[in-house]
């Protein structure tokens, strides 16, 4: 793959990449509808391979936020057509790295030496490149270790990269008015939280250090003195990632073993620790040689306060679902219903939730859960089918819930996935054993 000499770092030259995508998405759309004149029946399959593939090309030289969301976007399987997450997946794994001269020029500005002035050895073709930063392997007193670059530029052009993004995200997911602004501020928050690589490392030790207790699970060791704002420096972890994993024929033993494994290391952050690490996507997670399940990056760390913990989990009761005071009660709380809000908005949206939780809180109802049971998913891609054409939607603001659910919902909804690629059958309330 051709390596970047230069990354787009000013706020004109990004955003005339962006406009320049935008120009040929709509060439895109003025093929399409010509053709539709011709021929009436055609679908927008080949619309959506066009723009998903003239949009990832757009975002990948930029790299940084605006390719961050196209990664997170690949993950709502049920939001887009298929083109898109298949196009926006490679965001996870497969972008164009730095050269080997931007890398060096990248280490001499943030640790003042050269890699080959730090360690015995630094391979200088990075192993993976995604959204965020590259990984280059190296080593120094006998120790494998992952050497962890962020792009440069990245944490400077936050703001102005979701700025535009931001009508792409408003028209695709009915976001209506200012209260749109707490959901941006928020992807925002975080992104700006995911480049602080010091950030990102004392909040790997704290997690690491309290999941220690679970078993089947490792971490790596980090390298404070090794590391920067930039840099992150931490043990080279031997095994196989969780995707390439769920496509190899493994025993359903092992699949019950890793998905409880994972199941318990989610439900003891979130319940126990109050935070979570809040990017469930199978490029951070490895299985080894051993059967155990290795966790890679801790980025992504979403802190789950008090006032939204206690109504979100008490709407996952079965009972207080059913139970139509409660339930209205914990809509309110959790910002999902409004004072201001008509009989007709009042009415549907009750019921589209009550349909939504019931499903999605499930597992959390039995005392074993069946991930791998088609009869889940099947329910999940009718729900998300039949919302996606409801007209009535469309019309509402669909400005619904508190901001926390954003990550909170990408979280469940990437464990779910994961859980589900490795067709797992878990103990639900197991994990309380490891609780203090």
């Amino acid at each position: 793959m051709k390596t970047l000499d230069k990354i787009p770092t000013g706020k004109i030259e990004r955003a005339s990449k962006l406009v320049k995508t935008g120009v040929k998405i709509g060439g895109n759309y003025v093929k399409y509808y010509g053709k539709k004149l011709v021929n009436p029946e055609l679908s927008k399959d080949k619309l959506n391979e066009d723009n998903a593939e003239d949009i990832y090309d757009g975002l990948k030289s930029l790299k940084g936020s605006a390719l961050k969301v196209a990664q997170m976007l690949s993950m709502e399987k049920n939001l887009l057509p298929r083109a898109y997450v298949d196009k926006f997946s490679l965001s996870q794994f497969s972008v164009p790295p730095l050269s080997a001269p931007l890398v060096r020029k990248t280490f001499k500005k943030y640790l003042n030496k050269y890699p080959e002035e730090i360690f015995d050895s630094f391979e200088r073709d990075s192993i993976n490149a995604a959204s965020i930063g590259q990984v280059h392997k190296a080593t120094k007193d006998g120790k494998e270790l992952a050497v962890k670059i962020q792009y440069p530029g990245v944490a400077e052009s936050i703001s102005s990269d979701l700025a535009l993004v931001r009508p792409i995200a408003i028209r695709m997911f009915n976001l209506q008015g200012k209260d749109s602004d707490k959901y941006f501020k928020e992807v925002e928050h975080k992104l700006i939280e995911e480049t602080n690589y010091i950030l990102e490392i004392r909040q790997s030790k704290e997690i690491t250090e309290a999941c220690e207790v679970i078993p089947n699970l490792e971490f790596p060791q980090y390298y404070e003195e090794l590391s920067s704002e930039r840099i992150i420096t931490m043990d080279w972890m031997h095994g196989q990632h969780l995707s390439e994993f769920s496509k190899s024929g493994f025993p359903k033993e092992l699949g019950n073993k890793l998905g409880q494994t994972l199941w318990d290391f989610y439900m003891f952050q979130i319940h126990g620790l109050r935070k979570v690490h809040a990017d469930p996507h199978p490029g951070n997670f490895l299985v080894s040689d051993k059967e155990t399940l290795i966790a890679i990056d801790f980025g992504c760390i979403k802190e789950v306060p008090d006032e939204f913990y206690t109504p979100y989990f008490e709407l996952a009761k079965k009972e207080n679902i059913e139970n139509d005071t409660i339930f209205m009660e914990k809509l309110y709380e959790l910002e999902i219903l409004t004072q201001t809000d008509s009989p007709e908005e009042l009415k549907f949206f009750k019921a589209l939730f009550k349909e939504m939780l019931t499903l999605f809180t499930s597992p959390f109802n039995e005392e074993y859960f069946d991930f791998g049971a088609d009869d889940f998913w099947l329910k999940i891609a009718d729900l998300s089918e039949r919302y996606s054409k409801d007209g009535q939607i469309r019309k509402m603001n669909g400005n619904r819930g508190s901001k926390h659910f954003l990550y909170m919902n990408r979280t469940f909804f990437g464990l779910y996935n994961l859980l589900h690629d490795l067709k797992a059958t878990v103990d639900v309330n197991r994990f309380s054993r490891y609780l203090s």
